[in-house]
């Protein structure tokens, strides 16, 4: 009972400040809306029906719904915040009602002792839906309105880079409103932070972290944000943050995401099966709030119904355009259908998808003549794999519209039948036709494969080879180097490589590439699938070990090399030589 009538005399105090703060603060017309507008049945009705398949009211058991708190938080929205980024910045922060369910029910549920019910929030959202302008007027009000003394509220994620996102959001909201700014100090660079210090002299904080910062983070937890969860690799951000908040009565941690890949370990697939059974009433936790919004996997996904159900904000911070367009590329480019679905539909994909459309290649069969290429400037993409593997260069030549590309291969001698049985093609009918050349031995002689690239060097105009120096690139790199080549080591991660995937994909689908029907390439052709990370970047994969890909990776980096002489080209062009 005291702690009982404790929290009613707090309440009051706060209903008081309050008071006192929007009487003295001059009412925007947000706020005499959102005053006169908020009324206990309407609040209800949001709560109840619009967070996707989730009844609050079906396990709050001995919970009570407090509407004043809820109206405070939207309030504080209205009130206190205003867009700071596009075309409505400056505007104030009028929340959507999806929003208005996922805050109200946050902060409006309380326990019997009037701690807040909710512990844990699963905001799972596909893009540009406005998660993290959310997040960040959650994370205010948890230092500046939630009354926790001495409040630390932490926004994490894999990278700092991603957990400063919503960091830039809360400060630029801040900016906008003078009372918040003349409260708050905001700190930027690598202790990118905001403090508030209330009436009474304490001082609450928020702070941004990354993976490799948690050995640096405190033990008094009061809130946090983890953001974008599909892109951590294990579960122990989760676990620091959480196992951080034990000395605090009433912690409450915000988890965004996009849906994540179809992969052994993921804490974001895990979270989503978690929170999926609490809201279908599989899983009992009346403490973990489930907000999901995605479409389903045998949905159609071209149908704007489709697109409505899974993205709250649609029409509002994402347009259909956009939806229309995004759409559009996934129909027209296959290793783009998984991103489309995945990041702005919710869709849980794999990761490795295939990649070129068996027509579109046969269509650029075009004119190669390799005679008619000699001394013609050109680029190689040189992928030596293991010893007893088969080796591989690709050369590139830049056109007035397009690349054109020759391509050699080597494999051991000895190898050839054994190839034939277990890749379940016809490398000694290539050896016969001279499109594969074999060094002696049952191993890859590369004394042999340089004296045949030197010989090529003397045909063409190679003016740069790229290399992958695992395996034996660094060696036969360093003995091209010595026989006057320019070689450079090219990556094979997602920096590297997502470019001119792109590019070579472009280069297809325009019909700006000509191959010549070579049937290996064509075969690596048909074997290749790409892989994509959080953004969308691709590069080529394979989904089996035996299946071969290694002409359209030298293909690759060799068209690599094409643009990067070519973005040097221009800036000569436009620009001239800089004398020094």
């Amino acid at each position: 009972l005291e702690k009982r009538g404790s929290w009613r005399a707090g309440k009051k105090k706060k209903e008081a400040e309050e008071a006192q703060r929007i009487a003295v603060k001059p009412e925007t017309q947000a706020c005499r809306v959102t005053r006169s507008n908020f009324s206990d049945a309407k609040i209800e009705r949001i709560i109840r029906s619009k967070i996707p398949g989730y009844d609050p009211f079906r396990d709050a058991g001995d919970c009570v719904f407090d509407f004043d708190a809820a109206r405070s938080i939207i309030r504080f929205f209205h009130c206190s915040l205003r867009h700071c980024k596009g075309p409505i910045a400056g505007q104030p922060f009028l929340l959507e009602e999806w929003q208005i369910a996922v805050l109200a029910n946050a902060f409006g549920w309380k326990r019997p002792n009037g701690r807040r019910r909710y512990r844990k929030i699963f905001l799972f959202v596909p893009r540009k839906n406005g998660k993290s302008p959310i997040a960040a007027g959650g994370v205010l009000y948890l230092i500046m309105e939630d009354g926790e003394r001495g409040a630390e509220v932490y926004g994490a994620a894999r990278v700092y880079k991603q957990a400063s996102v919503i960091w830039s959001y809360a400060s630029g909201m801040v900016k906008q409103d003078p009372a918040l700014d003349e409260k708050c100090s905001i700190f930027k660079g690598q202790s990118r932070s905001i403090e508030y210090v209330d009436p009474d002299g304490f001082q609450s904080i928020y702070r941004v972290l990354a993976a490799d910062a948690l050995s640096e983070h405190g033990q008094n937890t009061s809130g946090y944000v983890i953001d974008e969860v599909h892109a951590l690799a294990d579960g122990e951000m989760i676990d620091v943050l959480e196992t951080s908040t034990g000395a605090r009565p009433q912690p409450l941690g915000f988890y965004i995401s996009t849906s994540d890949f179809e992969r052994p370990v993921s804490p974001c697939n895990d979270m989503h099966k978690y929170a999926s059974g609490v809201r279908d009433g599989l899983v009992d936790n009346p403490y973990f709030l489930p907000v999901i919004f995605e479409a389903g996997r045998d949905d159609n996904w071209a149908d704007p119904a489709v697109w409505a159900r899974a993205n709250p904000n649609l029409g509002i911070s994402l347009t259909t355009e956009y939806m229309e367009e995004q759409c559009k590329k996934a129909q027209a480019t296959p290793a783009f259908e998984n991103t489309f679905k995945r990041l702005n539909l919710n869709i849980r994909t794999e990761q490795d998808v295939r990649w070129i459309v068996k027509g579109k290649w046969d269509a650029c069969v075009g004119e190669v003549d390799a005679k008619a290429l000699e001394k013609q400037t050109c680029y190689g993409g040189l992928d030596l794999a293991t010893t007893s593997d088969i080796t591989c260069l690709v050369l590139a030549f830049p056109q007035d519209r397009g690349i054109k590309l020759l391509a050699f291969y080597w494999v051991p001698q000895e190898t050839v039948a054994i190839r034939d049985k277990r890749d379940r093609t016809t490398y000694q009918k290539w050896v016969d036709q001279g499109i594969i050349r074999t060094t002696p031995g049952d191993m890859t002689d590369y004394g042999f494969v340089r004296k045949d690239i030197n010989e090529l060097a003397d045909t063409y105009g190679i003016k740069q080879i790229a290399v992958d120096r695992v395996f034996q690139g660094a060696q036969l790199s360093h003995e091209l180097e010595q026989d006057g080549m320019d070689v450079l080591a090219f990556g094979q991660g997602f920096r590297s490589m997502a470019a001119p995937t792109s590019e070579f994909d472009r280069l297809i689908r325009a019909g700006e590439l000509e191959h010549g029907g070579c049937p290996v390439l064509s075969w690596h052709a048909s074997n290749v699938s790409v892989r994509l990370d959080d953004a969308g970047c691709m590069k080529p994969s394979k989904v089996k070990s035996t299946e071969k890909i290694d002409g359209i990776v030298s293909a690759i980096m060799a068209v690599g090399l094409c643009m990067a002489h070519e973005e040097k080209k221009s800036v000569y062009a436009t620009r001239g030589v800089i004398a020094l």
